[in-house]
C-alpha cells in the first residue's frame, strides 16, 4: 500500500496559519504539509498528490493580482475536477468562491470580533452542522464578502454579512468567518490589527480590541467544537 496522501495547507499571511485546523488534523493523525505562500512557497500544478486542500486567511483581497492567486484558483478548480475536497477560511473561502464562478465584493461594513451567525434551515446545513445547532458566536475579521457560487448552497448566514459559509458538491466548504482561531492567533491579530480596528470603529460589526480579548476565553471552546464538527465532516471526503 502506498503512503497516505497529506492535506496541503496554504498560508497566505504569517499570522494567519492553520491554527485549530492543524490541531484537529494532528489529533486525527492526518498528515499535512504547509505551503507558505507568504514566504514564496510555490503553488503546486496539480492537486493529485494531496488528500485535500486547505486555504487559510490573509489581509489581501481575493481579487488582487498577486503572483500566486491565479495559480491558486487554478489549483482549486483542478481539485474540484478531481474530487479532492477544498476548505477555505475567510480569504480562502473567497478564493474558492471565485474559483467556482462566484464574485468577491466589498461587504457593506467591516466585521471584526465576535458575532452571532445562524445555521440555515436546509438539509445540507444540517448535514454539516448537525441537527442541534441553530446559532453560534463566530470570529470575524473581513471587509469583503463572496457571492454563493453556482451550484453551491449557503449553510450559514449573519446579520451584517449574509453569506457566511457554503458547501459545493457536498465536499468543498467555503467560510467567511474564522472557526480556526486559537488564543495566540487572536492576540496576534489584535496587536497587528489595532489600527484597522480603530479606523473601522464606526461599523456596527466591529468590536473594540479590549472586548474581543475579554470575550475570547469564554467563546473559544464553543467555537472549537463547531470547527471540529465541520472539520470532521470535511475529513470524511479526503482522497486517500
Amino acid at each position: 500500500m502506498g503512503a497516505v496522501k497529506p492535506v496541503a495547507v496554504f498560508r497566505c499571511s504569517q499570522t494567519e496559519g492553520p491554527g485549530h485546523f492543524a490541531t484537529f488534523l494532528d489529533a486525527h493523525r492526518v498528515p499535512w504539509t504547509l505551503v507558505a505562500l507568504d514566504a514564496g512557497g510555490a503553488v503546486p500544478a496539480s492537486s493529485a498528490p494531496y488528500a485535500g486542500l486547505a486555504f487559510m486567511g490573509g489581509p489581501m483581497s481575493a481579487n488582487d493580482e498577486l503572483a500566486w492567486i491565479g495559480p491558486a484558483l487554478a489549483l482549486m478548480r483542478d481539485a474540484v475536477g478531481r474530487g479532492v475536497p477544498v476548505i477555505g477560511h475567510c480569504l480562502g473561502g473567497q478564493m474558492l468562491a471565485r474559483a467556482l464562478g462566484g464574485r468577491v465584493t466589498p461587504n457593506p461594513v467591516k466585521e471584526i470580533g465576535w458575532g452571532s451567525v445562524r445555521v440555515e434551515d436546509n438539509a445540507t446545513a444540517r448535514e454539516w452542522f448537525g441537527p442541534e445547532l441553530d446559532e453560534f458566536m463566530a470570529f470575524q475579521w473581513h471587509g469583503e464578502t463572496f457571492s454563493i457560487p453556482p451550484g453551491a448552497q449557503r449553510i450559514l448566514t449573519g446579520e451584517h454579512c449574509p453569506n457566511q459559509a457554503y458547501v459545493a458538491d457536498d465536499r468543498h466548504l467555503g467560510m467567511q468567518c474564522h472557526v480556526e482561531m486559537t488564543p495566540g492567533m487572536i492576540a496576534a491579530w489584535i496587536e497587528s490589527g489595532a489600527g484597522e480596528i480603530e479606523e473601522a470603529r464606526a461599523s456596527p460589526a466591529v468590536q473594540p480590541a479590549g472586548r474581543i480579548a475579554a470575550e475570547s476565553a469564554a467563546r473559544l471552546p464553543d467555537l472549537g467544537a463547531v470547527a471540529e464538527r465541520l472539520y470532521g465532516r470535511w475529513l470524511g471526503n479526503l482522497r486517500r
